[in-house]
């Protein structure tokens, strides 16, 4: 079911962006399609869980991985919820820091046996989901700098301001799926 849901997902959103980068390049858009062409190689990356004997990723992390894309890629750059909503940046970020907190999860209990997982401390569990948070959201950071470095110079439109804002709401993201991840995962 796992297999048949990447599949189906990574094409549909691969097809999408596809459409959007054939459309904007010959409206001659050269932001929107770029984002287009970094949604088709995103939206391929989940193809390659398909390799793996077992996928540790559950549906509900496996669609969330999806929505982000959607949210981020189509909606927020090139429907321009970016520059409409001030609060659009924001939510995706804490958002996505909840969303890597359950990717913690989900690699923590297929990684960890199940019969081993009572012995290991909930600040382990607390500080492996809330450490992986947060070095997403650096890199996503790092991302954005380097993008308007090198491309598009929108990316970071309110400087250190919206790079801390932006931390912070990842980390705030992480810290709910960590309380969570250390009340629910070992119960």
């Amino acid at each position: 079911m796992k297999r048949k849901l990447i599949v189906v997902l990574s094409l549909s959103f691969i097809a999408f962006m596809i459409g959007l980068f054939v459309f904007y390049w010959m409206k001659d858009d050269q932001s929107r399609w770029q984002v287009a062409l970094g949604g088709i190689l995103a939206g391929g990356l989940p193809l390659v869980l398909l390799f793996m004997k077992n996928i540790p990723f559950n549906i509900p992390v496996l669609l969330g991985y999806f929505v982000s894309l959607f949210c981020t890629l189509y909606l927020g750059s090139i429907a321009g919820f970016y520059l409409k909503f001030s609060w659009w940046d924001s939510t995706l970020h804490v958002y996505k820091g909840m969303l890597v907190g359950f990717v913690a999860i989900a690699l923590y209990c297929y990684h960890i046996p199940e019969t081993s997982i009572k012995d290991v401390s909930r600040w382990i569990l607390f500080l492996f989901i809330l450490s992986l948070a947060v070095m997403s959201s650096v890199v996503w950071e790092i991302y954005e700098f380097v993008g308007d470095r090198l491309i598009t110079h929108t990316m970071q439109r309110g400087g250190n301001k919206d790079t801390m804002y932006d931390l912070l709401c990842g980390l705030a993201g992480g810290l709910a799926v960590s309380v969570y991840g250390i009340t629910k995962v070992r119960a």
